[in-house]
């Protein structure tokens, strides 16, 4: 079983992204913001699923133990439910500051 570190995950997302932007200073403005755009909302929404499964796999999880599955620890349950508490967590901070971020600019003077 291969464990991915979120925030190695969101790491290489963004780095990725900058090398895009880095490397294409020859691509039209509201093009470039539209493919952005666009690959911004394909990462938040796999961000977003990955959360959702998560959260469904622990639940899974717990009620297993709950029947007595044998192949469940409750290491396994307790690290999984906190997994997916702080996956939530941490979505619920980055929407928070998008929100932030969206007041902030519709209350600009253009």
């Amino acid at each position: 079983m291969t464990v991915v570190n979120p925030l190695t995950s969101a790491l290489q997302q963004i780095q990725s992204m900058a090398s895009e932007a880095a490397g294409s200073p020859s691509t039209p403005g509201a093009q470039a913001g539209a493919t952005y755009a666009g690959s911004f909302g394909a990462a938040l929404k796999a961000s977003l699923d990955k959360v959702s499964n998560d959260q469904m796999a622990a639940d899974n999880e717990a009620k297993a133990f709950e029947v007595g599955a044998p192949n469940v620890s409750l290491n396994d349950v307790m690290i999984d439910g906190q997994k997916a508490g702080i996956g939530f967590q941490f979505a619920l901070q980055v929407r928070n500051k998008l929100v932030t971020a969206y007041n902030d600019i519709m209350q600009m003077q253009v």
